[in-house]
């Protein structure tokens, strides 16, 4: 689709933050494609500034709902919703003058032919403004700001969960071998370089030399738990955009990189080169691909409803719902059997997927196990999980059954992490 003009007069922060709002909440469509399709000519931070005053309205989007709703004795049109919300995160959470977040979103009610509505805009916005942060006084902000499937579905962790989510996410990198750290980075316990959130990656030095790539510290973890050895064969399968493989290929093995989709394999292209780090790209499904020689190791990234990227990706809980899960599950099992028929014997899985759903995790260790997969099946597999040793730089993430298990609410007092399940599986 091509990118969107701006319309002239309107300010273009506030017009591409409209139109993300637009794809995500009325088209359930994801925030970095909305963006991507933003006017290529609005400098780039601008863009940045439209990035984070969506991702607010997203991440905040249950508390602004409640504040604005005693303002309105009848709900307004959608396109005019959004024009509220924009303008109330700005005077409640990202302390722009009232005159200003007043001011251009009743500029932009006129610029979307919404003039009509202007004076509701601006009344609504002043009264907001006036109360200031004593509107928030009283609401219990973390759950407003989830929807429900996903509040039930993480049971006694959704609190801490809800309350990290409410923040947006520092900045991880993951550094070659020698690389100094960043200005302002501080090393985390499993290896991880981490930046205050905001901090432009390609502004950094040594971006351009391929002295790092950006990786939430929650997503390291898998390869690690792999323990890749140089000259191993191993398969990364549904790649991309190949955070993962790199870690892999600076450990020396032996990398090949399975992915269907072209658009992400380019990406995974560009970082690899950027990187300058070896590896086969495939493009293929992971599911009917089969290799000419069986390999050391798999690593198995399904895809799943990404709900533990949601400190990242606020778009994410607006646009799943609990029944895009199963045609998921059914996806991962066939995903899982795949990666089994790739293992040479005595092989190992690494199964991962960065979602909190027990569905998308334990349960598809557990389902994979209840028809017979790792026991007496022609694919040979057993469970191996991991030590506390292998877990000592996260203990708390170690399941009662040895899995990883993370979530946003960890490491709360450095800025989080992603949530990630991980099951490592042998082939006898």
């Amino acid at each position: 689709m091509p990118a969107r003009q701006h319309r002239p007069g309107a300010d273009p922060t506030r017009e591409i933050a409209y139109d993300i709002l637009v794809v995500v909440l009325h088209r359930r469509g994801s925030l970095e494609d909305a963006l991507e399709r933003a006017d290529a000519a609005v400098p780039a931070r601008d863009r940045a500034a439209a990035h984070r005053l969506a991702a607010t309205v997203l991440r905040r989007l249950g508390t602004l709902d409640a504040v604005l709703r005693p303002w309105l004795s009848r709900t307004p049109p959608q396109e005019v919703q959004l024009l509220l919300l924009l303008g109330a995160a700005q005077v409640l959470f990202l302390q722009t003058p009232a005159h200003a977040a007043v001011g251009t979103i009743v500029d932009l009610a006129r610029a979307r032919r919404l003039a009509a509505f202007s004076g509701l805009v601006n009344a609504v916005l002043r009264r907001v403004a006036d109360t200031g942060v004593a509107a928030l006084d009283g609401l219990d902000q973390a759950r407003l700001d989830v929807p429900a499937w996903l509040w039930a579905s993480w049971g006694r962790q959704a609190r801490p969960v809800a309350e990290a989510l409410r923040h947006e996410a520092p900045l991880d990198l993951t550094l070659r071998e020698g690389a100094p750290i960043p200005q302002g980075g501080v090393r985390l316990a499993n290896g991880s370089v981490r930046l205050p959130a905001g901090t432009r990656v390609v502004e950094l030095p040594g971006y351009e030399a391929g002295a790092f790539w950006v990786q939430d510290a929650a997503a390291t973890l898998p390869v690690r738990l792999l323990a890749p050895r140089p000259g191993e064969r191993i398969v990364d399968l549904c790649a991309a955009p190949g955070g993962k493989t790199a870690q892999l290929a600076a450990s020396g093995a032996q990398v090949t990189a399975v992915d269907r989709d072209p658009a992400r394999l380019a990406r995974l292209r560009q970082n690899l080169e950027r990187l300058r780090l070896p590896a086969t790209v495939i493009e293929a499904d992971a599911t009917t691909w089969r290799p000419t020689a069986l390999f050391d190791a798999v690593l198995l990234d399904a895809p799943c409803s990404a709900t533990g990227t949601i400190r990242r990706h606020p778009d994410v809980r607006h646009t799943r719902s609990a029944s895009d899960l199963p045609p998921l599950l059914a996806a991962q099992d066939r995903l899982i059997a795949a990666a089994a028929a790739m293992l040479r014997p005595g092989g190992r899985l690494l199964y991962a997927v960065c979602s909190m759903q027990r569905e998308e995790g334990e349960d598809r260790i557990n389902a994979a196990l209840v028809a017979g997969l790792f026991s007496g099946s022609e694919l040979g597999l057993r469970p191996a999980p991991f030590s506390a040793a292998e877990l000592a730089v996260l203990p708390e993430a170690r399941t009662a059954d040895g899995w990883l298990r993370t979530h946003p609410g960890l490491w709360s007092e450095q800025g989080g992490m992603d949530g990630f399940f991980a099951a490592r599986l042998l082939k006898s």
